[in-house]
């Protein structure tokens, strides 16, 4: 078995050592290498992950500047700063959806290590911005310069970029069919799924493989960027060596590895995962908001924020977020609907980014398994395998228990039978079995995922790629390139037939007719029968808009010009794109009588015929053209960039036009991909433009035209075959420099609140190393000789918090009152601690530990502690998982006992632990009316 290192030529080493930096003897931990191959693509080494992270977000700063700048400003909301006006409804999105804030939360509730590793590469990324943007017209365009990226940018990017990937504007599509066509048609224009779905993968088990070993390919359909929204790259350091597909802002490669060892591959699974509530609100008197719950009414978070826009006013928004979420339609209160978004990460402050790390590391489809149980959005099928035979099939996320219909539709806040079971998460489903034939197959269909999703994509890819794959048992990475680019559309099939059986044609439609029935059915770039079959659908599809069937979706009144619902949703709400993509199931079992249909397509072929006869058609690939979204069009326009290219929404080749609008597409594969787990040099790679986001650069299109014709790219493992371009070996001052403390009064607080008489109490998180003499005195006066410390050194103080700090499940925090330190207040997960062994944890049981300051304190201020616990409990409950505050006072302590037993804790046993004899004492929101 290959221990995901290369080692095809003789002393290959192991990156990172000796082998690494093979002239410059001892180097620093910072040290980097930059080589690239014949395509430009990045090959990177270094002396360990740190540092590899750090040359990863260095390197895409060089390469992908102005991408990098425009998912920034995208995540927080700034970007009609740049690029004006157009961009005022995404930003307005983005600011109520509170993603910025969300990325924050989730930042910090990473591992340490974790933390430590996106800070490395976002160390990077700053590092190479400057010069990245000196290289990039763009900045010259817009006149700005790179701005500043925080360690938690980078879950921000995530956000944003998976933020619409589940589709919840479907929901308001289906509220909007509901209410003008009946409540039995909600689901009308499903086809099995939304026809803009793409991604296909597939596994072959050593049996259908000529090397004996499996393959593992696809292709992930998306919005097509200028630059790519993948990038090629390989990461190598002691710790691991892994090429793959990453995404430029994100540290590492999520998606789309191999390892080596075990490589992997996603889709998206089509899991609904967010919901939608309908909100009622008011105005307080002191201009506060409110929001009806389940428990009647309660204070909703509201503030307003100021989005700048180049070239015009700045616009003002108002941020409303209620129990449920952040309000993202609507939120005058008393004025039409109010709807907020819940989803996971805002609920769970968790991303999944621990997973990322492990990922790399990974070697075998075991070690690939234990950490996707980790991964929470968006919610994705997983194919891998390894080089020990191992194989897996899995759905990977976090999908919300909660009722069914909270996926179909939108439902109200305040009955709480639409609430979600906290906590819960559904079971994924998962097999390590490759599947018949020793063929595994993922394309959005309705499948291993189903249980988990309303929408799935039609079954046609995925029967297609199975038939394919089973023709042959000698498939090679070169031969997949007939599987990536299959153009059979097998949806044809309704339309064709009604075609077949219609009545009364005249000659030149009874031509297009048996024209097309003798069609091979594949859209080819060069078939003018496929264009001529685009131009009956586009003229059917316009027809069904016309019925009086579906006049209620499609009238003068139609969702898509609802004031009601924000620009950036109406693409979800326009009927003739959701027409054309459901047009299979509309000429099936839709609401139509079969004689309407039958007409309907004989009228549309007379009109389609009589056009062929004046214009013939051109070939299929000179109308169906990439038209890829760009921030900003190139400065020196490029034809290449936009190739025509075969395929159509429900062929293999999955490129998406819009049935009935357009036939240039902008979905498409984002990437291409073969992993060989026989050899890894063997594998093949592409995109649709270069590893270059610089216009004239020679990467900047260079893979576009093998891109256009299927073609693929060696995935190069060999270190002497690449070009070394950058050596970075030196200390960076800046990376090694041991930071200047931050006082306590300037930290973030993870709590704040004011106690009238009293003052403001803060919660900040302890700095082991500044606040080391601070704790050391209070830990070792004789009125803390409870707690155990009171011989041990400022050094074993120092340790013993910089432990704590380091574990996800405990956590230490300075209660500051008016900015000055009053207190120690730790808080520890039970069932991750010693006590946890010493009584029956129940769910929702949160530990702390409390250690008031030496005073003017209790003596000087009346009420000091237990001001002090009411800002320690209020922060506990804060959170509604958790049900119910465990302390264990030493049993000799009884003044503290007494306090715990004056403010509502029931006590329970004494326990006996190494260092003392504890009592327990328990504190539960029913308690405090909280329940």
């Amino acid at each position: 078995m290959t221990t995901g290192v290369d080692s095809e030529r003789p002393g290959a080493g192991t990156p990172g050592g000796s082998e690494a930096f093979p002239d410059d003897g001892e180097v620093s931990r910072d040290a980097f290498e930059v080589f690239r191959d014949d395509w430009g693509i990045p090959h990177l080494r270094a002396a360990d992950a740190l540092a590899l992270a750090r040359a990863q977000g260095y390197v895409t700063a060089l390469d992908r500047a102005w991408q990098l700048e425009t998912e920034r400003h995208r995540l927080l909301g700034t970007s009609a700063s740049c690029l004006g006006a157009e961009a005022v409804d995404w930003d307005r999105f983005v600011r109520r959806a509170r993603l910025a804030d969300t990325a924050r939360r989730c930042f910090g509730r990473l591992a340490p290590e974790t933390a430590a590793w996106v800070g490395a590469y976002v160390d990077g990324v700053n590092d190479g911005l400057a010069e990245g943007a000196s290289r990039a017209p763009e900045f010259a365009a817009v006149g700005r310069a790179p701005g500043h990226w925080e360690p938690w940018t980078p879950l921000g990017v995530w956000l944003s970029t998976h933020i619409l990937f589940a589709g919840f504007p479907t929901k308001l599509w289906r509220e909007e069919v509901a209410h003008r066509l009946g409540e039995e048609r909600t689901t009308l224009f499903a086809t099995d799924g939304p026809g803009t779905a793409g991604s296909n993968g597939w596994l072959l088990s050593g049996e259908r493989t000529a090397s004996g070993a499996p393959l593992l390919a696809g292709d992930p359909h998306r919005f097509i960027e200028a630059p790519g929204v993948y990038q090629q790259i390989r990461l190598a350091c002691p710790e691991f060596d892994v090429v793959g597909l990453a995404v430029p802002g994100i540290p590492g490669i999520a998606h789309f590895g191999h390892t080596g060892g075990v490589a992997w591959a996603i889709t998206n699974a089509m899991a609904d995962y967010q919901d939608l509530y309908r909100e009622r609100l008011r105005r307080t008197p002191d201009g506060g908001v409110e929001a009806l719950g389940p428990d009647g009414w309660s204070r909703a978070h509201a503030h307003t924020e100021t989005i700048e826009v180049a070239g015009a006013d700045p616009e003002t928004v108002e941020v409303i977020e209620t129990d449920r979420g952040p309000v993202i339609i609507g939120g005058d209160p008393g004025a039409g609907e109010t709807i907020s978004l819940r989803h996971p990460p805002r609920v769970t402050g968790e991303l999944g980014f621990d997973v990322l790390p492990a990922l790399l590391r990974a070697r075998t489809v075991a070690d690939l398994d234990t950490a996707l149980d980790r991964w929470v959005e968006p919610v994705n099928v997983v194919l891998a395998a390894d080089t020990a035979g191992g194989a897996l099939h899995r759905v990977a996320g976090h999908v919300p228990v909660r009722p069914d219909v909270n996926r179909l539709r939108v439902v109200p806040a305040e009955d709480p039978a639409y609430a979600w079971r906290e906590g819960e998460a559904a079971p994924l489903p998962r097999t390590e079995a490759v599947g018949p034939g020793g063929i595994a197959v993922m394309a959005n269909e309705r499948g291993l995922a189903a249980p988990l999703g309303v929408e799935f994509a039609p079954p046609h890819r995925a029967r297609r790629i199975r038939e394919l794959l089973g023709a042959r048992t000698d498939w090679s990475p070169a031969a997949m390139a007939a599987v990536h680019t299959d153009t059979r559309l097998a949806s044809s099939r309704p339309l064709l037939s009604l075609l077949a059986w219609a009545p009364a044609l005249g000659p030149a439609a009874e031509r297009l007719r048996d024209r097309l029935l003798r069609w091979d059915r594949h859209m080819d770039a060069d078939s003018t029968d496929a264009t001529l079959y685009a131009r009956l659908r586009a003229d059917v599809v316009h027809r069904l808009a016309g019925h009086p069937a579906l006049k209620g979706v499609t009238g003068e009144d139609d969702p898509w010009r609802s004031a009601a619902y924000p620009a950036l949703f109406r693409p979800w709400l326009a009927a003739v794109p959701r027409i054309g993509y459901a047009l299979e199931s509309l000429l099936t079992v839709g609401p139509l009588p079969y004689e309407d249909r039958l007409a309907l397509v004989a009228a549309s072929a007379e009109a389609v015929a009589a056009a062929a006869e004046e214009t013939p058609p051109a070939p299929w690939g000179e109308l169906h053209r990439l038209s890829p979204w760009q921030a900003l069009p190139d400065p020196v326009p490029d034809a290449e960039a936009r190739p025509g290219v075969a395929g159509d929404h429900d062929c293999v080749l999955s490129t998406s036009g819009v049935p009935g609008v357009t036939d240039l597409f902008a979905r498409g594969p984002a990437a291409r991909y073969v992993w060989d787990l026989a050899r890894r040099e063997d594998s093949r790679w592409v995109v649709p433009f270069g590893a270059s986001g610089v216009p004239g650069s020679a990467h900047h299109r260079d893979q576009t035209p093998l891109w256009a014709r299927g073609a693929l790219v060696p995935v190069v493992t060999d270190w002497d075959l690449l070009h070394p371009t950058t050596r970075h070996l030196e200390e960076n001052p800046a990376m090694t420099a041991a930071p200047e403390p931050v006082t306590p009064a300037l930290r973030p607080a993870v709590h704040e609140q004011k106690i009238e008489g009293f003052g403001t109490v803060r919660l900040v998180p302890v700095d082991p190393a500044a606040d080391a003499g601070l704790l050391h005195g209070w830990v070792t006066e004789e009125r803390a000789r409870f707690w155990g410390m009171a011989d041990h050194t400022r050094e074993q103080v120092r340790e013993i918090y910089a432990f704590v700090d380091s574990l996800p499940t405990h956590h230490a925090y300075l209660a500051l009152r008016d900015g000055v330190p009053a207190a120690l207040f730790q808080t520890y997960e039970p069932d991750a601690d010693p006590v946890g062994e010493c009584y029956d944890v129940q769910p929702g049981d949160f530990g702390v530990h409390l250690l008031i300051a030496p005073a003017e304190g209790e003596g000087a201020v009346k009420g000091y502690t237990d001001a002090l616990l009411t800002v320690f409990i209020a922060h506990v409950f804060s959170d509604p998982a958790r049900l119910r505050v465990v302390v264990e006072p030493d049993a000799r302590n009884e003044k503290a006992i007494a306090r715990m037993v004056r403010i509502g804790f029931e006590l329970g046993p004494e326990i006996r632990k190494p260092e003392k004899t504890a009592r327990l004492a328990f504190l539960t929101r029913a308690a405090l009316g909280l329940a």
